[in-house]
């Protein structure tokens, strides 16, 4: 008996990467994979989708700030760490479980490198006087993205 399905088809978005020509993110930033997900069956089945996060083909647990719906993915920024990281998303038809299909997009967390903030009313070089110290101090002007900051000085 010929089935009334075929495996769905699926496309995620942004896509066209591969284990050596990964997707680059920030890792400062938030970033999504959406999928368009067509199924080729005229028989009335029920559909689940699973998204699975892997490194080295390990599989990682996600996050629990990490939202994941029927076709979507969204991670916030600092919640993987620097890398490279497969994300699959398999769909399953349930009446048929040997037609499911799954397709993954490579991504390579980056880091967002120290951001340098100019003193208002600053000067932009360093600048010295007789007999004057120079201090060196790029950790007290800058700003690592990458990092969670608190300013404990907030009220």
């Amino acid at each position: 008996m010929l089935s009334a399905c075929r495996s769905p088809s699926i496309v995620l978005i942004p896509s066209g990467s591969t284990l050596i020509n990964p997707l680059k993110f920030r890792r400062s930033r938030d970033f999504s994979i959406v999928s368009l997900i067509e199924l080729n069956c005229n028989d009335s089945t029920s559909i689940q989708s699973q998204w699975i996060l892997k490194n080295n083909s390990n599989v990682i647990p996600f996050d629990s700030q990490i939202e994941t719906t029927f076709s979507e993915l969204f991670i916030p920024a600092r919640k993987l760490p620097f890398g490279t990281f497969e994300l699959e998303l398999i769909i399953t038809l349930n009446k048929y479980p040997s037609l499911n299909h799954s397709s993954s997009v490579y991504v390579e967390i980056t880091p967002s490198g120290i951001t340098a903030n100019l003193v208002q009313l600053g000067t932009s070089m360093i600048t010295s006087g007789f007999e004057q110290d120079l201090k060196l101090d790029p950790g007290t002007y800058s700003i690592n993205f990458d990092e969670n900051t608190f300013d404990k000085d907030v009220s």
